[in-house]
């Protein structure tokens, strides 16, 4: 009898916690961490439950796991969802140098009982950003106007920094 769990017992245990979730009063949104050497870390959607709108099921995944492993490099790792992860959520995969990442249910599902990220996709995607939120860069001046470049070049004279 084997005991290796495979991607597919992963991929069902994220589905079990996003049901789990719902039935606790949270969002219908779980996944789970799964490091190199086989070690398991869960998330469930708690941005309700926090009134933390970044609090999505894979970012709490991914927070506990560089938390309880006291890194934030979690290269290797296999990172496991109930449904395919919005832009925020890839990104926090990409900055936590997670390997890959597996889902069950895709975007549309999402979006068919109100959970629509296509505005987020498509943010991302257009070239007329401002249609949805401006982002735009002010140009600070004044004898008493820091240097925007201020902090990196600071940065770069620490011996002790940690480069992420």
């Amino acid at each position: 009898m084997s005991t290796t769990v495979t991607a597919e017992q992963f991929l069902a245990r994220s589905i079990r916690l996003a049901t789990a979730n719902v039935l606790n009063s949270g969002g219908p949104f779980g996944a789970m961490i799964v490091t190199a050497d086989g070690k398991t870390f869960d998330g469930v959607n708690r941005v309700t439950a926090d009134n933390d709108p970044t609090a999505h099921a894979e970012v709490t995944a991914i927070r506990t796991a560089c938390r309880e492993l006291g890194t934030f490099d979690l290269s290797g790792a296999v990172l496991y969802t109930s449904c395919e992860p919005c832009p925020m959520c890839l990104a926090s995969a990409l900055w936590a140098r997670v390997e890959r990442v597996v889902f069950a249910a895709g975007r549309h599902d999402a979006a068919s009982v109100g959970f629509d990220d296509a505005v987020f996709y498509e943010y991302f995607e257009n070239q007329d950003r401002d249609a949805l939120m401006p982002v735009s860069k002010l140009v600070l001046a004044g004898p008493d106007a820091p240097a925007p470049l201020e902090p990196f070049n600071t940065w770069n004279t620490l011996e002790s920094r940690i480069d992420y």
